[in-house]
């Protein structure tokens, strides 16, 4: 049984979930948090094992048994033949995948209190999905991001190592850490209790990380997405080219929202520079954002001028021609100025440049 890392033990009394024993990975890590987050779950005990009689005794087992079935609570990717994935994707599928695919509304509803049915939960469930939970899907399958080939063709190599950097690395580490003593030599339940422990800290790790995403989706990125609306479709009025956009408030998620708009609306012009105040006070200074060419990216549409990077206050003021000037990036992917109309000035000239 996985050990109950809490300080006071609650009684494990829900219908007891199965997954296998020995090294584990994300997936089901993720995948048996996720099922804790449901009332029905919210106390079930987890036994990790492959004896086919054990998980018999499941109520739910994930990612071992060879048997997906919705009917018997079962939850594994591995048989030949499976193929199923999220609506709207191409990842096949893991455990977490399929917990995900059909609880997840429920998770969702749970979580937020707001209505399953509804249009809200609707695209919280796809966003997170997208953002967090594909990646464990592909990470189990062995599904890269990128063609592998089509990066050797291009002869694209990598500029850094990032393998221990991805939530993937960092459970496999949990597998390893905590350390059994030598002397006396451990019995199988002492390495069992070990194995679980271990496991019940990444199953923590993986489900903290979702809950924070789906926290801020739910209060900050929903939210955001009726403002990003409005000031997209009126950027016409901020500048004849409509490829600056000024968002009324300072730390609005808005990158996301911009490019669903954009994919919604192909004819119209790209926007380049977002505009934002860097508090809600009245004096705020003003920031002006290069969007990034896609979302999580780096490269720019458009960088500020190459004469404003790296320069601030008067001296970045004399070069650009505009009062009030604060800073510009050295990559030139973001400025500042102590007012709005000089940061949408900074826009302007940026476009016209």
């Amino acid at each position: 049984m996985a050990t109950d890392t809490s300080a006071k033990r609650v009684k494990m009394d829900g219908p007891l979930i199965g997954t296998h024993n020995g090294h584990f990975h994300a997936d089901e890590a993720l995948a048996v948090y996720l099922l804790r987050l449901l009332p029905t779950y919210a106390s079930s005990p987890l036994i990790r094992t492959r004896d086919p009689a054990l998980l018999e005794t499941c109520h739910t087992v994930l990612d071992v048994g060879g048997e997906y079935s919705t009917e018997n609570n079962r939850y594994d990717h591995h048989q030949r033949g499976f193929d199923a994935i999220f609506p709207g994707h191409s990842t096949k599928l893991s455990s977490a995948g399929l917990v995900y695919l059909h609880y997840g509304k429920d998770i969702i509803a749970t979580c937020t209190g707001l209505p399953k049915d509804g249009e809200e939960v609707s695209i919280l469930y796809e966003k997170i999905y997208t953002d967090f939970v594909e990646a464990f899907d592909a990470n189990d399958n062995g599904i890269s991001a990128y063609d592998p080939a089509a990066i050797k063709s291009a002869n694209i190599t990598k500029r850094f190592e990032d393998r221990s950097f991805t939530l993937a690395s960092v459970v496999n580490r949990y597998n390893y850490a905590t350390k059994l003593p030598k002397d006396p030599a451990p019995t199988q339940e002492m390495k069992q209790a070990v194995e679980d422990t271990n496991f019940a800290r990444a199953s923590s790790f993986v489900g903290e990380q979702f809950m924070l995403l789906l926290t801020g989706a739910h209060e900050d990125w929903l939210p955001a997405r009726a403002v990003v609306s409005k000031v997209y479709h009126e950027r016409g009025s901020i500048h004849p080219s409509k490829q600056i956009m000024v968002l009324p408030q300072s730390s609005t998620p808005w990158s996301s929202h911009l490019y669903n708009f954009e994919a919604e609306n192909p004819s119209e012009p790209k926007v380049l520079y977002v505009l934002f105040p860097e508090n809600d006070e009245p004096d705020s200074k003003w920031r002006i954002r290069s969007v990034s060419v896609e979302n999580g990216a780096f490269e720019n549409r458009k960088d500020l001028p190459d004469a404003w990077k790296g320069v601030r206050d008067d001296e970045l003021s004399t070069a650009s021609g505009i009062p009030g000037c604060v800073f510009v990036h050295a990559a030139g992917f973001i400025g500042g100025n102590k007012t709005k109309e000089g940061a949408l000035a900074m826009a302007v000239k940026a476009i016209e440049a």
